[in-house]
């Protein structure tokens, strides 16, 4: 009664739509899935690898893999941040000194137990760099990928400001003129 009454087809058009092919499934007609760029790991790896190399804070982080892609690719900071904060509970990294005006900045720095791993994980890390550096000979076929990046930034940083509270109404006027008069200034050209 179930299987082909008002119910519809369960093994039909249900199957489909909840399936791994279907709308609400795993991909299928009209809902493509946006390809991961980092493996289970990876991006810890590359945070920690870029880390060893020199004490960094996340925003520092997020533009060095940005570099090392080209302008191809970077990591949202809901990646990155979290990502940060279980590497220094791991005691991989830890809290750096800031340097001297970056105090509100929290840059993150090696632990020796970090750099074994690197040392350990020398292949992995390898492997990883190389993926990320291919993609920086892709600008032929990624139109304007710094400008895609440009406002992926703006609005990453607009996006953050407004959850943390960090600005009052003299601000908020301030980030509209500012981003008004870059549109007028875009329009221009």
């Amino acid at each position: 009664m179930f299987a082909s009454g008002s119910w519809g087809n369960w093994g039909g058009d249900f199957g489909r739509a909840f399936g791994s092919g279907g709308q609400f499934g795993g991909g299928g007609r009209g809902h493509r899935r946006k390809r991961r760029m980092f493996g289970t790991g990876e991006l810890r790896l590359t945070l920690l690898m870029l880390i060893g190399a020199e004490p960094r804070h996340g925003y520092e982080l997020i533009k060095a893999i940005g570099e090392m892609t080209g302008g191809a690719y970077e990591p949202s900071p809901g990646a990155v941040y979290p990502t940060l904060q279980m590497l220094a509970d791991e005691g991989v990294i830890t809290e750096a000194k800031p340097k001297k005006g970056d105090e509100a900045k929290k840059a993150f720095e090696i632990t020796q137990s970090g750099k074994e791993e690197l040392a350990d994980r020398e292949n992995e890390v390898a492997k990883i760099v190389e993926k990320l550096t291919a993609m920086s000979g892709n600008e032929e076929r990624n139109r304007a990928p710094e400008l895609f990046r440009a406002m992926g930034n703006l609005a990453g940083v607009l996006k953050n400001k407004y959850r943390t509270g960090g600005f009052d109404a003299a601000d908020i006027e301030e980030m509209v003129d500012i981003i008004d008069d870059a549109a007028k200034r875009i329009e221009r050209l």
